[in-house]
């Protein structure tokens, strides 16, 4: 058995993994899978960096900030767009009611908090001038926070902390998507000398994980889905099959076969430079996306399809 250490979010965007572990399907690629749920994304970069964990599966924004401090990190996989909406409390009706107000972030120079600086500076609102960030954590934080803190005005939230905030009554100024445009949210980066030493293990993970998403993808799990959801995030029936559904759509929940969005990734890399300026270590993304890995599994995996699609016809 390869052993490998993998952190994501303990967000519903975490389901394939879950369902990998529950069903055995990445021990059926031969791996001794070890998830690791993790606090916060620096906490996260921090443990890749030590080597306390081997993958990452989250916002590969945050690989692009390793690499600025210096590490060497590859990201291999897609995953999906982020699923994000803008939340805000009740009393906000527009952005502009977001002035001199306080946000919660997971991080303020990573991912969601710089697509959240995109869309304000696109209604005349700048970081620090206009209103403020407050670094409280990951999703589950961040939702706890807006409910228990009236000074914080909004955060970006993706599934199932959306759905719950808009049954809290709380509001979505809008999609992520609608925003901002195609971007290349969660995928899976490592650290490059690992990654190579260990190349089976990266290629037998992705293989694992294109099944989880095909069992997400296979209405006879749906009921199962749903439990899953349920009893990790302790949702409602009706959170969790609303947040189930959205994982699902081919648009607004994961990116068919986990593919890489070339299109998305320009748009994380312009909002970067938009937001936090021109980064020369990550202007080459050829430097450090190696989609290698990941084409060697699809095509095995895509010709298996073909044929048992063959064999059925």
């Amino acid at each position: 058995m390869h052993r490998v250490v993998v952190s994501t979010f303990p967000n519903a965007k975490a389901l394939p993994l879950w369902a990998g572990v529950e069903y055995g399907l990445f021990a059926d690629q031969g791996l001794d899978f070890v998830l690791n749920e993790t606090g916060s994304s620096k906490e996260q970069r921090a443990r890749l960096a030590t080597g306390e964990v081997d993958i990452v599966q989250a916002a590969v924004d945050n690989a692009l900030v390793m690499i600025k401090a210096g590490h060497d990190v590859i990201i291999f996989m897609g995953g999906e767009g982020g699923m994000n909406d803008f939340i805000v409390a009740p009393s906000i009706r527009s952005f502009s009611d977001l002035a001199g107000r306080t946000l919660a972030v997971d991080s303020p120079d990573t991912a969601y908090a710089l697509l959240a600086r995109k869309v304000l500076a696109q209604h005349g609102m700048e970081l620090g001038k206009n209103y403020q960030f407050r670094a409280v954590g990951n999703g589950a934080k961040r939702l706890r926070a807006l409910k228990e803190d009236s000074t914080l005005a909004g955060a970006i939230l993706n599934p199932p902390f959306s759905s719950e905030a808009l049954l809290a009554g709380m509001r979505s100024l809008g999609s992520l998507d609608d925003l901002v445009g195609p971007y290349q949210a969660g995928g899976a980066f490592a650290l490059r000398a690992w990654a190579e030493d260990n190349a089976a293990t990266v290629e037998r993970y992705i293989a694992g994980y294109l099944q989880a998403l095909q069992w997400l993808g296979d209405d006879a799990n749906r009921n199962a889905g749903v439990d899953l959801l349920r009893q990790r995030l302790g949702l409602t029936m009706a959170v969790a099959q609303a947040t189930y559904e959205q994982l699902r759509d081919p648009n607004k929940g994961f990116t068919p076969r986990a593919k890489f969005n070339q299109a998305g990734f320009v748009g994380v890399l312009n909002i970067r430079a938009e937001t936090e300026g021109v980064d020369v270590t990550t202007a080459n993304p050829a430097a450090y996306v190696d989609l290698s890995f990941y084409d060697r599994v699809a095509d095995v995996s895509d010709r298996s399809v073909n044929t048992m699609r063959g064999a059925d016809s």
